[in-house]
């Protein structure tokens, strides 16, 4: 296996935690709809939006349509900030290692899925991204996970060969593209069975880069 220089990081359900159900039952009041129309309404335009096909009005238009509704610019600017809200519960335990990992010189960075204002949202309500030393937000390259260039475009954003990157997403379909991308991958489903894969794969000594940031000689 090639060393890994670099450790790229999906945001949702890898940094971030579960959907908060507070801020979904949020929209839920605003739009009005009941759980069903709203829940389609919600997801079936996503990927348009997390991949620039869809700005963030365009995209609140979709969903009120589901509902054969139409949202006031206050509604829409209020769904906006609620959805924000969903994403922005912290997963700590891999907050806390992108940060150790940072803090011992370890290339760090994000590939998300995501519309324009949930991004500008998530960088107004969260300083520790800056801490990256590179994001690639989909919806600024008009391309999404599980599309191969989105994988090559970070890869060249990090400055680190492919191979050398390891990727941790939380789907299947994104943990094939990047390994079809020629990047070593983790599927995160929780950091229990995470940090038993690192170890499996020899890849424990990155869980504790304080104490040791290279692998160990032969």
């Amino acid at each position: 296996m090639n060393s890994v220089q670099a450790i790229l990081f999906d945001y949702g359900m890898v940094l971030s935690a579960s959907p908060d159900p507070i801020a979904w039952q949020r929209m839920l009041r605003i739009t009005g709809f009941d759980e069903y129309i709203f829940h389609h309404g919600y997801w079936t335009p996503r990927h348009a939006y997390d991949r620039g096909d869809l700005n963030a009005i365009e995209y609140w238009q979709k969903v009120a349509a589901a509902g054969d509704a139409t949202f006031t610019p206050e509604q829409t600017k209020f769904l906006i900030d609620a959805d924000v809200d969903l994403w922005t519960q912290p997963n700590l335990p891999m907050i806390d290692w992108a940060q150790r990992l940072q803090r011992t010189g370890i290339r760090t960075g994000i590939l998300s899925n995501i519309g324009d204002a949930m991004t500008e949202g998530l960088l107004k309500t969260l300083p520790w991204l800056n801490g990256f030393y590179h994001c690639t937000w989909s919806y600024a390259l008009r391309l999404a996970k599980p599309e191969i260039a989105i994988y090559q475009a970070a890869s060249a954003a990090l400055d680190t060969p492919a191979v050398q990157i390891l990727f941790i997403d939380d789907k299947q379909e994104n943990i094939e593209a990047a390994r079809e991308a020629g990047m070593q991958a983790i599927q995160y489903r929780d950091h229990a069975s995470f940090e038993q894969e690192m170890e499996e794969r020899g890849l424990g000594y990155l869980l504790a880069p304080a104490k040791v940031s290279a692998p160990p000689s032969a």
